[in-house]
């Protein structure tokens, strides 16, 4: 069978990490991929004999992928078997069977993060998918039913859980041997979404009652439009002390805070999946996160704690309890290290396509 995959978004932040493991597993597999994208950034997959790249940067969900997609990469797409794109852009003038990885629904199940023409052109893209798309895939059950929810069109819809990293794996031994600093881990961006706003309010009680601990917020400052804006004076006031801001570090630099930190706390409202708890647990810290239903679903089997989401009080208190006790490092099983692989979600979406 010939694939022809979607790779513009490999660089992008979760939906890139999503593709670039899952195209290790799609490269080891006997069938040959088409790889479309940037040369430079694809150059990496170059030596898979199964493979071949066509380089084109037309940039997802814009009019000119709608309108004005080249005729010489259409006519190659239409030769393989199937395409398959890793979010819910679908390129005009594809005739062969589409299959997508919705990772979520969160901009009409939370309006405020765009402009209401930024999610009317959103859900445009979304049902352009419903219709399209053969089979949609999804990281959870829970984007799964709002999936469902928004879609009129009833397609298959397969869940193929997102995964740790490998090489967060890899390191996983030789980083329980680093000591634990007093520092807390927040990964995410200043979106509402993620609950940053709710995690400084906590801290700051936390530091009122004589926690030591510092802050480090990883990820990144940008994206303004759909920014949480009150976060930025609320850093900004904060003890430089008590603070940091770690924006654009290595893998290998991240690794490092996760493994020395007292704790990772996730205070999100909405997310698809969310990785950081597992890459936390996995390099042997403990996480706090909130009881949204997704990281119910996601984490009830794992060791962490859950608090009341966007109550910063019960934040502040499990924070405080959690990090007054001397606990040993999480251990997971290895049924739990095996529960999600980007090996099964491949093995799930190839089925699929066959």
């Amino acid at each position: 069978m010939i694939i022809a995959i979607d790779c513009r978004m490999l660089n992008s932040s979760g939906v890139g990490v999503y593709l670039k493991e899952c195209l290790k597993y799609f490269l080891e597999s006997t069938h040959n991929i088409i790889l479309l994208g940037s040369r430079e950034t694809l150059n990496q997959f170059k030596n898979h004999t199964n493979s071949v790249i066509i380089p084109y940067n037309i940039k997802p969900l814009s009019i000119k992928e709608l309108f004005f997609f080249p005729r010489k990469i259409i006519r190659i797409i239409n030769k393989a078997d199937a395409y398959y794109s890793p979010y819910f852009n679908i390129p005009c003038g594809i005739k062969v069977s589409i299959y997508t990885t919705i990772h979520d629904i969160i901009f009409p199940d939370m309006p405020e993060l765009s402009s209401k023409f930024g999610l009317y052109a959103r859900m445009f893209f979304y049902h352009r998918c419903f219709k399209l798309s053969k089979k949609i895939f999804t990281v959870s059950e829970f984007s799964k039913s709002r999936i469902d929810y928004y879609s009129k069109e009833k397609k298959p819809i397969i869940v193929t859980y997102a995964a740790i990293q490998k090489h967060f794996l890899e390191c996983r031994k030789e980083q329980k041997t680093i000591k634990k600093r007093e520092t807390i881990v927040f990964i995410g961006n200043l979106k509402k979404h993620k609950g940053l706003s709710i995690l400084i309010e906590a801290f700051t009680f936390a530091k009122k009652e004589g926690l030591p601990h510092k802050l480090i917020i990883i990820g990144g400052m940008n994206n303004f439009r759909s920014a949480d804006k009150d976060i930025h004076e609320k850093i900004a006031s904060m003890d430089k002390n008590d603070i940091e801001l770690a924006e654009n570090i290595s893998s290998e630099q991240l690794i490092n805070h996760l493994s020395s930190a007292s704790l990772l706390i996730q205070p999100s409202l909405y997310e698809g999946f969310c990785l950081p708890p597992l890459e936390a647990l996995v390099l042997g810290t403990h996480a706090l996160i909130s009881d949204i239903p997704v990281l119910k679903e996601i984490y009830k089997d794992f060791p962490v704690t859950f608090f009341e989401a966007g109550n910063s009080n019960d934040l502040k208190d499990k924070m405080i309890q959690i990090l007054s006790q001397s606990l040993p490092p999480p251990v997971l099983s290895e049924e739990l290290l095996n529960k999600y692989t980007f090996d099964k979600t491949v093995s799930i979406i190839l089925k699929e396509l066959q």
